[in-house]
């Protein structure tokens, strides 16, 4: 069974998540109190798996995720899925592109995590997430195979979306 592991937030840029047992996750913004959460953007939550994060040594937390998955192969997963998420349904909008970042947790990480940095999610429906509740897929309307970052610059005549 695909479950919520850890649930995180940052309440100040540039300091590291905070975790929580539990978090309100808002309509078309993210979870409430988490500063990087955006009306209208791509990338309101991340989600991030727990064997991806064992498999390279990471701590939960630490790649600055809101939620680490248990049970779930997050990669392998459409764009535009949508799944409930405790009382929440977000869809799926893009892969995670490893950045800078992750080379200051370890040097080589950022090339390392291509590919299985996570995935990007928007809140479709408010409501609360709790450490232990399931994930279910529960909509594959309109769903597309992630492109990587080449393969997204090429659709678009070789600029960055």
């Amino acid at each position: 069974m695909a479950e919520v592991l850890h649930l995180f937030q940052a309440l100040a840029h540039g300091q590291p998540v905070r975790e929580f047992d539990e978090a309100f996750a808002v309509a078309n913004k993210g979870f409430k109190d988490c500063v990087h959460g955006r009306p209208g953007s791509s990338r309101q939550l991340l989600l991030v798996d727990v064997e991806t994060l064992d498999e390279f040594g990471i701590v939960p937390g630490r790649v600055k995720e809101n939620i680490t998955t248990r049970g779930i192969k997050l990669e392998r997963l459409l764009m535009g899925q949508r799944m409930r998420i405790g009382e929440a349904l977000v869809e799926i909008t893009k892969e995670c592109q490893p950045c800078h970042q992750m080379d200051a947790i370890r040097q080589g990480l950022q090339e390392a995590l291509r590919g299985r940095r996570g995935i990007l999610c928007r809140v479709i429906e408010s409501g609360h997430i709790r450490r232990g509740d399931s994930i279910e897929i529960v909509g594959q309307e309109g769903a597309e195979k992630m492109k990587t970052q080449d393969e997204s610059d090429t659709a678009v005549g070789g600029t960055t979306k």
